[in-house]
C-alpha cells in the first residue's frame, strides 16, 4: 500500500485528509438528523421508519470515515497526530446549518450535502486510479456509491414534499440556498491554523475534486430533479422562490465561478500540518 501511496501528490492527500475529517464528525450529523419536529428518535431505539433510518445511515457513514482513515495510517503520508486534533476539535465545535428543527430544511440540506460527498469522493477515485493507487481509488468508489444511495434517499423525501406541499418546499429550497449550503466541515481547526477549511477548500477547488462548479451543478441537477420550474398555484413568495432558485441564483454563481478559477490560478502554495507543514 505505501508503494502504490508514493505516486500520490501531497495535493490529493490534503484532500484525502479533509474528506476523511469531515465524514469523522459523525457524532455531529446524527444529533442533526434527529432534531426536526416530529422525526426524533424519542428512545435511541424506536422502530419508527425515521429512527431506523438514521441509525443505519449513521452505521454506513462511520464504516467511511473507519475505511479512510486505516487508509492514510498506512500510507505513511501523514501526520495522524494532526488529523485527529482536528476531528476532536471539529466535533467539539460542532456545526451551523442554518435548518433548526425543520424537516423541510434538513431534506434539502442533505439532498444537496450527499451528493457533494458522492461527487467529492468520486473524484478523489478517478484521480487516485490515475495516479496507480487502485485500492484507494476502490475506497473512494465504494464510498461515493454508498453516499450516492443516500443522495437518492433524502431527494426523494424531498420529492414527496413537492407534491403535497410546493409552495412551502420551494420558500424552504430557495432559503437553504440563499444562505447557502454549509459545508459540515466549516469549523475546521488543527491547533494552529484558523483559515484551515478555506485553504482545504482552496485545495479542492484547485486539482477538481470539488469546485464551485460542481455546487452549481447540483443546485441544477435538483431544480431539475424536483421540477421546481414546472410548479403552478405558488403564492407571490412562492413564484420569487421558484425564480431565485432557476434563475437568478444560477446566473450569479456562474460570474463567481469565473472570478474563483482566475483566484485558483494565482494561488501560493499553503503549509498544511497534516502532511507534516510541507506547502503545497
Amino acid at each position: 500500500m505505501r508503494e502504490s501511496a508514493k505516486e500520490i501528490p501531497d495535493e490529493y492527500f490534503v484532500v484525502l485528509v479533509g474528506n476523511m475529517i469531515t465524514e469523522e464528525a459523525l457524532p455531529t450529523y446524527q444529533t442533526l438528523v434527529n432534531r426536526p419536529e416530529g422525526a426524533q428518535d424519542e428512545t435511541g431505539a424506536s422502530l419508527t421508519p425515521w429512527s431506523i433510518w438514521t441509525r443505519s445511515w449513521t452505521a454506513e457513514e462511520n464504516r467511511h470515515g473507519d475505511l479512510l482513515s486505516r487508509y492514510l495510517y498506512l500510507s505513511g503520508r501523514v501526520d495522524m497526530r494532526q488529523v485527529e486534533k482536528t476531528i476532536q476539535y471539529l466535533i467539539t465545535s460542532g456545526m451551523d446549518t442554518g435548518i433548526g428543527n425543520d424537516p423541510y430544511l434538513l431534506a434539502i440540506y442533505t439532498s444537496f450535502q450527499e451528493r457533494a460527498t458522492a461527487i467529492s469522493h468520486g473524484s478523489m477515485g478517478r484521480l487516485a486510479k490515475a495516479k496507480g493507487d487502485l485500492k484507494l481509488a476502490q475506497i473512494c468508489g465504494t464510498i461515493a456509491a454508498d453516499e450516492k444511495r443516500h443522495e437518492t434517499a433524502y431527494t426523494k423525501l424531498v420529492g414527496k414534499l413537492f407534491e403535497v406541499d410546493p409552495n412551502g418546499t420551494v420558500l424552504a429550497f430557495a432559503h437553504m440556498m440563499w444562505r447557502k449550503i454549509t459545508m459540515p466541515g466549516e469549523f475546521m481547526y488543527d491547533g494552529c491554523n484558523d483559515n484551515l477549511f478555506m485553504d482545504y477548500s482552496a485545495i479542492a477547488q484547485g486539482v477538481g475534486v470539488y469546485t464551485l462548479g460542481d455546487y452549481i451543478d447540483i443546485l441544477e441537477v435538483l431544480v431539475e430533479k424536483w421540477k421546481v420550474k414546472d410548479l403552478t398555484g405558488l403564492s407571490a413568495e412562492g413564484e420569487e422562490a421558484q425564480e431565485f432558485v432557476c434563475d437568478h441564483l444560477p446566473r450569479r454563481l456562474r460570474r463567481l465561478e469565473e472570478k474563483g478559477e482566475r483566484r485558483a490560478k494565482k494561488r501560493q502554495g499553503l503549509p498544511f500540518s497534516w502532511i507534516f507543514n510541507r506547502a503545497v
